[in-house]
């Protein structure tokens, strides 16, 4: 069925429904982005797909534009992304990526989430070799055909094509990002989202009640401010 349903979307989706903290999210990848490559989309590719990506989530215009504005000051705050790697309780490998203004705050908080959570927060590189990062592209399925768009993508980089739910998902290797976003955009394609996951190579399968010990720690996670997405080898 595509690693599309590896997710357990209904979790991210009851996050990602809290909008203000989306749109603050977003706010922060496009300053990220402007500051980096400059306030003119056409010549951003990470700005381009920032903004898709706050379309994607219905973030207004107007907050759009006033945040491509504010990212432009010299005196705004700069974000710095950092991935943090730990151990949840019964082994669970956690992948934690955040974007802060604050490093020694967001270490503590995570820290202090692991701990209360019988877990361990780790160093870079302790558990990423589990996983695989992926680009992952999101658009309405359309009259698409996917056997025919899996032909025509694969020399720009396809790893895997699914459906979902009326949306089609494209998944390629970390480095073909770039490659696939332009064919995406050459081929006239309305992309609602663009980013990138972390799977697992293998899952480990707990009880009900190890499970929603997981969950507890990823709630505690996700719902810091600085942390963006959280991601474990939980089956």
């Amino acid at each position: 069925m595509g690693r599309a349903f590896e997710f357990r979307k209904e979790r991210k989706f009851k996050r990602w429904s809290k909008m203000s903290k989306v749109f603050t999210r977003l706010g922060k990848e496009i300053v990220m982005a402007v500051k980096a490559g400059g306030p003119d989309p056409a010549n951003n590719t990470k700005l381009r797909t920032v903004i898709q990506n706050a379309k994607g989530a219905a973030m207004p215009k107007d907050r759009i534009e006033a945040a491509i504005k504010r990212a432009s000051n010299k005196d705004e705050k700069n974000y710095e992304e950092i991935v943090y790697e730990g151990y949840g309780p019964h082994g669970i490998a956690v992948i934690i990526e955040t974007s802060t203004d604050n490093t020694n705050r967001t270490v503590a908080n995570i820290r202090s989430y692991f701990t209360k959570s019988s877990g361990s927060l780790g160093t870079s590189g302790s558990v990423s070799f589990m996983f695989d990062k992926k680009a992952v592209f999101r658009f309405a399925q359309g009259a698409f055909d996917l056997e025919e768009m899996e032909l025509d993508l694969i020399d720009f980089g396809l790893d895997e094509i699914a459906e979902n739910e009326g949306e089609i998902f494209v998944y390629t290797a970390f480095e073909d990002f770039g490659r696939m976003q332009k064919a995406l955009e050459d081929r006239n394609i309305d992309i609602t989202n663009a980013d990138f996951q972390w799977f697992p190579a293998t899952t480990v399968e707990l009880s009900p009640e190890q499970e929603e010990e997981i969950n507890k720690l990823i709630e505690r996670l996700e719902d810091d401010d600085d942390v963006n997405q959280v991601f474990t080898n939980m089956a």
